[in-house]
């Protein structure tokens, strides 16, 4: 449990990633200073500094705050009550909607996005890994109830995961969407065959 310095530190810094996400939105990344970050909280720049050392760990940090929020939804979505076959389809289209909402749909985020996943691959990284295992879990009920015929649940879900990157990597959610087809519904229904008919 979190002392009262603990709490009030956590605190700040959400208010911080949460003021820089709004000015992000509203002025852009680029645009948006550490100073203009410190007068929107009534602090100074050298308070912000204390939590966060560059405009970078601040990006790295809201980046991560929205990653958190496709997390939780995904986390939620696998440990339902559906089938598995469900579950994989609200799963990978909750993905996408979320991401597009977050970062395509809104193009000064998109310009955020981008900086944040050259600058912070590992965090990027780590979150795909979060995906991909919430994908094994949909999986693997899926093989323990009969609907899915795979044997190696891990690359299963890598697969998965991966034949979705046009539809989760907000660029190329961006760069595809004047490309009609495969449709995200198209891609599902393929993915679910194949695990499905299993042979890995």
């Amino acid at each position: 449990m979190l002392n009262v310095a603990e709490q009030v530190e956590t605190d700040t810094r959400e208010r911080i990633l949460v003021t820089a996400e709004r000015l992000f939105r509203e002025i852009g990344y680029q645009k948006t200073t550490v100073a203009d970050i410190a007068k929107s909280l009534n602090m100074s720049p050298a308070n912000v500094y204390r939590f966060f050392d560059s405009k970078k760990s601040i990006n790295a940090g809201v980046a991560r705050r929205l990653m958190g929020q496709v997390e939780r939804q995904s986390q939620a979505i696998a440990a339902g009550k559906q089938d598995a076959a469900t579950k994989l389809r609200e799963l990978i289209t909750t993905v996408h909607r979320m991401n597009t909402e977050r970062y395509v749909a809104d193009l000064k985020m998109h310009d955020m996005v981008a900086v944040a996943m050259e600058e912070d691959w590992e965090g990027c990284k780590a979150h795909i890994d979060f995906i991909t295992a919430a994908i094994a879990t949909v999986i693997a009920d899926g093989v323990a109830s009969g609907e899915f015929k795979v044997s190696d649940v891990g690359l299963a879900a890598l697969c998965t995961c991966t034949s979705m990157c046009r539809f989760f990597h907000p660029q190329l959610i961006a760069q595809c969407a004047d490309k009609p087809e495969p449709t995200i519904d198209q891609m599902i229904d393929f993915a679910i065959a194949g695990l499905k008919q299993g042979g890995r």
